[in-house]
């Protein structure tokens, strides 16, 4: 069943399932980074003669500097290792991510709201350690979640589950107790191969993505709490396994 905007698959208030965690995506849902992030790739790129153009990114919303790298090595046959050039895309991003940060609308608000009302929250972004950590700090949130996750932090980047399955383990929380917030297919995806309900809010680099498997596709997070409070009853947390 395709998702409209702001509406479930199905009502967990319903079955009796209790929402315990959420788990947020962050490029795309909590800051509108890939203009950085662009600029960043386009300016390493340049130094190899190679004009990279904003035509040239969309398959890889969501991916790591890693998986970016390796196709773009790829791609415009470069010498230089993928790691090496991961990682002075890496250094070029969080200078450009220094200082206060332009957050999406509903940012901090929301994640203020979801904690008030007995939600654990945590982050599952395939950006690297360093970038995650200087937008974090940039946007002041860093201290409400409760633990980052990153793509270098497990075996497969999104479309695959690894990194949701992870955030899951360290929550200590069934799969069906949790929900991904996410902004793009391959982050969507990533979360229907864990088993985890999603809800996309697409960003405006993502917007025109397919989002059929989400659960809902909101406007922005400051639907996200209603929709939350429509569709799910609110739990105590609980261990894996439990019920």
């Amino acid at each position: 069943m395709r998702a409209k905007t702001g509406e479930s698959v199905r009502s967990d208030r319903e079955t009796g399932a209790g929402l315990e965690a959420v788990i947020f995506d962050m490029d795309g849902v909590l800051i509108d980074s890939e203009p950085i992030h662009f600029e960043a790739t386009r300016a390493l790129l340049a130094d190899f003669g190679i004009d990279f153009g904003p035509d040239h990114n969309e398959d890889f919303f969501g991916c790591t500097d890693r998986d970016v790298f390796r196709a773009l090595k790829a791609r415009y046959g470069l010498e230089a290792d993928e790691d090496a050039l991961a990682a002075a895309w890496v250094e070029r991003s969080v200078k450009r991510l220094s200082g206060p940060l332009a957050p999406m609308r509903g940012v901090p608000d929301v994640l203020h709201l979801l904690r008030e009302a007995g939600l654990r929250l945590g982050l599952a972004s395939s950006s690297a350690p360093p970038i995650i950590a200087a937008t974090l700090a940039g946007l002041g949130v860093s201290a409400l979640f409760e633990f980052t996750v990153s793509g270098h932090d497990v075996p497969r980047g999104k479309p695959e589950p690894d990194i949701f399955v992870e955030a899951a383990r360290r929550l200590g929380l069934a799969h069906d107790a949790l929900l991904v917030v996410e902004d793009s297919f391959n982050g969507v995806s990533a979360a229907a191969a864990a088993g985890i309900r999603c809800v996309a809010v697409p960003c405006p680099s993502t917007s025109g993505q397919d989002f059929s498997r989400a659960a809902a596709r909101l406007r922005d997070l400051t639907e996200l709490l209603p929709w939350i409070q429509s569709n799910w009853f609110l739990a105590g947390p609980r261990p894996a396994g439990a019920g």
